[in-house]
């Protein structure tokens, strides 16, 4: 499968709600849920786990559904936070410092264009 990437830089194909719905896997679903009630500390249950990935139109999952970066990017019509003449903006920082790897694609993103 080609690697897809997210506005923000993390890799959907990857994510593991992504492949629970790629998989249409229930079981990972159950896992994925679990997992990121108790990391987010809100209750998300198996049925909101479910994403065809950032760039897509369609179902994201409740967290990719409410993310401000993704909002902005595509707002502005882009694919990629890269491409943004604001790039990196405070939002995005927040991201890139959880995520170091995130500033390394999209930093090629950016030398690319």
């Amino acid at each position: 499968m080609e690697k897809v990437i997210s506005r923000c830089g993390l890799v959907c194909t990857e994510c593991p709600t992504f492949i629970a719905t790629l998989e249409d896997d229930d079981i990972k679903r159950a896992e994925v849920a679990e997992l990121w009630s108790k990391q987010f500390k809100m209750e998300i249950k198996p049925k909101d786990v479910n994403c065809v990935g950032c760039l897509a139109d369609g179902v994201h999952s409740i967290y990719c559904g409410m993310c401000e970066i993704r909002k902005c990017a595509v707002e502005k019509g882009l694919e990629s936070c890269g491409l943004c003449e604001d790039y990196a903006c405070e939002n995005l920082e927040k991201v890139l410092s959880m995520e170091p790897s995130c500033r390394e694609r999209l930093d090629e993103i950016k030398d690319q264009s």
